[in-house]
């Protein structure tokens, strides 16, 4: 699920919305080791008994988890210009955590290309507003208004 974008109608791409990736599981093992790697061991993420009595009624995926699982997502999504050598993630201009991820929950991502910048000959700036979905959600879990610096 490729898009290239060719140089000369990159002022066409403005707008331009992806189609989703696949959905990703997130489990309590994915969960765990995300906890493990950031020392962030919150009950509400990996103590399943003491997370039923909250609102969620059991363990959430941690924001930056999702966050992070950007980087994933934005492989399958492939959004670049025609014949880049190299890209690189620039940061992120707004991120919103909407909605939980709760435990066995199933997570897609889909974007919409909100501008892209020629900063240096060859060097392009995307700004991409990204939406991570959750399976049978009403509301998604974030939006992001996400930089990558593409090299042609």
């Amino acid at each position: 699920m490729s898009t290239l974008i060719p140089r000369e109608k990159i002022r066409d791409y403005i707008g331009y919305t992806t189609e989703p990736t696949d959905w990703l599981l997130i489990d309590q093992q994915r969960i765990d080791a995300f906890a493990e790697c950031t020392l962030d061991r919150q009950f509400i993420h990996v103590d399943p008994e003491a997370a039923k009595m909250t609102p969620f009624g059991g363990t959430i995926a941690h924001g930056f988890l999702t966050l992070s699982l950007l980087s994933y997502f934005a492989g399958k999504l492939r959004v670049e210009i025609e014949n880049m050598q190299m890209g690189v993630n620039y940061g992120l201009d707004k991120v919103r955590f909407i909605n939980p991820v709760k435990v066995n929950s199933r997570v897609r991502v889909h974007a919409k290309v909100l501008d892209i910048l020629e900063k240096n000959p060859g060097q392009y700036q995307l700004k991409l507003e990204v939406t991570m979905e959750i399976d049978g959600g009403d509301k998604p879990a974030l939006v992001a208004e996400w930089l990558f610096m593409q090299f042609v």
